[in-house]
């Protein structure tokens, strides 16, 4: 049985992906030509994946809605700003922060995007859901920097 994993996002973070604030991700870059908006979708899908191949048993609701805010800092994180200088240290707390006024979060929800950039900032993980998400965010992150390269590289390859 295949799982359709965006029609399980859009149950389970409907609140989220309708809400104005979370619209304007869409104006954000995260990585190479990625949005934040689009990070946080990818990184939903692959912590449903992790689960799902690991047999982890989730709370797949706080699964989706944290790792759809993990990152809900909510600024152009590259314009040259003191407020988000530190911004890798930072971001984490400010997502919590900016969570928290929009929305009624579940306590693994709230140590999700709390601790999402463990071990950089030192927030332990205290839920499997927490853990996912940091190996989901991690592996998703590297992939979309480096995606912009692989077609780079594959030219490259073909003059060898």
């Amino acid at each position: 049985m295949k799982i359709d994993y965006i029609e399980m996002i859009k149950f389970y973070g409907k609140e989220i992906l309708k809400n104005k604030n979370f619209e304007k991700e869409k104006q954000f870059i995260q990585h190479g030509t990625i949005t934040v908006y689009e990070h946080s979708i990818n990184v939903a899908i692959l912590c449903l994946k992790i689960a799902k191949i690991t047999k982890i048993p989730v709370d797949q609701k706080s699964l989706i809605r944290g790792a759809l805010l993990h990152d809900y800092f909510l600024y152009d994180w590259h314009e040259k700003d003191k407020t988000h200088r530190l911004h890798g240290f930072t971001h984490a707390k400010t997502a919590l922060k900016n969570a928290e006024k929009d929305y009624k979060l579940t306590k693994i929800e709230k140590n999700m995007i709390y601790c999402h950039m463990f071990p950089l900032n030192l927030r332990i993980p205290k839920y499997r859901e927490s853990a996912i998400l940091c190996i989901a965010d991690k592996i998703v992150a590297t992939i979309e920097t480096i995606k912009p390269y692989i077609n780079i590289l594959a030219t490259y390859n073909e003059y060898i």
